[in-house]
């Protein structure tokens, strides 16, 4: 039995005169990948981007929105981020930090105050949607040195401990009195339901209210 092994195949001729055989689907992929590479990393290193500076940071920068509205008597006019709550005008913006940051999520009331008359959550409004509107918070109530009736029943029936919820709790009874939900402690209660207060001080606000309201 012969033991000599076949001599392999002659490869292809690559020289001048012989020819290169088609890229296999690895191959150009593979040289793609790398070329591409060279490109990008080319254009990092050069100084440039594929996307320019100034659209950049337009794609960053949130939309914002001019908004003029009155507050406590006062035109103010100013730019905000569309997603800027009413709440967060007053305090970050405008420094009135007297309307309070409970649960932000319209639930307890500690942000209440009056827009166009009507009592809302500041939380849950956007700023950008109340252009032109006419904003009360409880800054705004007392004139100077005297006091909004309501202020001055809070502080003659003892209706607050910890006071966190109560300037949302006045502004709220400010809206309720204006409003004539005032007939009988239920009614009240009822349509003050959405302030909560956390030290359970509920029999003396409803006094306060009703003092104010002219029920004694």
């Amino acid at each position: 039995m012969s033991t000599e092994l076949p001599e392999p195949a002659a490869p292809p001729p690559t020289g001048a005169g012989g020819f290169s055989p088609a890229p296999t689907r690895r191959t150009f992929i593979a040289t793609s990948t790398v070329v591409g590479g060279a490109v990008v990393a080319g254009s990092v290193v050069g100084g440039t981007s594929l996307i320019g500076g100034e659209e950049a940071a337009a794609a960053e920068r949130p939309p914002s929105s001019r908004v003029s509205l009155t507050v406590n008597g006062t035109r103010r006019s100013l730019t905000v981020d569309n997603r800027t709550s009413l709440l967060d005008l007053l305090r970050e913006h405008l420094g009135l930090t007297g309307s309070k940051k409970g649960c932000n999520a319209g639930a307890c009331g500690a942000c209440t105050v009056l827009v166009d008359g009507h009592r809302v959550n500041a939380c849950l409004t956007l700023a950008v949607r109340l252009e032109g509107a006419e904003v009360t918070t409880i800054e705004g109530l007392a004139e100077g040195d005297q006091l909004h009736p309501l202020q001055q029943a809070f502080i003659d029936e003892d209706a607050f401990q910890c006071g966190y919820c109560t300037p949302g709790q006045i502004v709220s009874g400010v809206g309720c009195i204006q409003e004539g939900h005032t007939g009988s402690p239920e009614e009240i209660r009822e349509w003050m339901s959405g302030n909560i207060c956390r030290c359970g001080c509920y029999v003396k606000i409803v006094r306060a209210v009703e003092q104010t309201a002219g029920r004694k």
